[in-house]
């Protein structure tokens, strides 16, 4: 059997990342490393003024990230991430410059950092990434409550999942599997939950490398 040891779970906000980590976690006994959300300093500021606090968002996230990186190799035990690292640079951070919200000179010292910290950043042995439409999205993250998300735009969620489709398409640094949630409800179907955990017991098993 092969052995995974670092799992991340990519998808665009509403995805269900959080709640099937916690699933994974639960059925496997897996550790966890979530998302810094709910004390993060800039969350609230930058839905209310992204030009004004793109860059320092993403630049807590990226550190934070990094350190959970760190912690997840120095960890002895199998970590599910909420959300790689990765996403940070080629989904958010690319979808804030091209939109506008984060200058050119901000967006090329992001990119420097980026690539200052790649050396020592290890890539996940599975990704799993969470493709959701718009309309799921909007369902799931309203059914949250999140105050601060309340603002999200339909466009912001609409480019942020161009950018996944074509991060995803590019992803080569190790396993894969896409999981087209928006039939699905593991948090409430057993049925559902299962097929993710059939497609990640074959990934574990080292039957093929990569499912689609």
């Amino acid at each position: 059997m092969n052995k995974l040891k670092h799992i991340a779970i990519a998808g665009n906000i509403g995805a269900g990342k959080t709640t099937l980590a916690k699933k994974l976690s639960k059925h496997y006994g897996w550790h966890t490393e979530f998302e810094a959300v709910e004390n993060n300093p800039y969350l609230v500021d930058f839905y209310k003024d992204m030009k004004m606090w793109a860059f320092h968002l993403q630049v807590y996230f990226l550190n934070s990230r990094l350190n959970q990186v760190k912690r997840i190799r120095e960890d002895e035990r199998t970590v599910v991430q909420d959300r790689s690292i990765y996403e940070d640079c080629y989904v958010f951070a690319k979808n804030l410059h091209q939109s506008g919200n984060m200058s050119d000179r901000d967006y090329r010292n992001y990119l420097d950092l980026f690539d200052s910290m790649s050396p020592v950043i290890t890539p996940p042995d599975l990704l799993i990434y969470l493709r959701a439409d718009i309309p799921k999205l909007v369902g799931q993250i309203e059914k949250r409550g999140r105050e601060y998300e309340e603002s999200i735009r339909i466009d912001y969620l609409k480019t942020l999942n161009q950018h996944y489709e074509e991060w995803i398409k590019q992803y080569n640094l190790g396993k894969l599997i896409i999981i087209d949630v928006n039939q699905l409800d593991y948090l409430q179907n057993v049925e559902d939950f299962a097929l993710i955990i059939s497609k990640i017991d074959t990934e574990m098993h080292g039957l093929f490398s990569h499912q689609r």
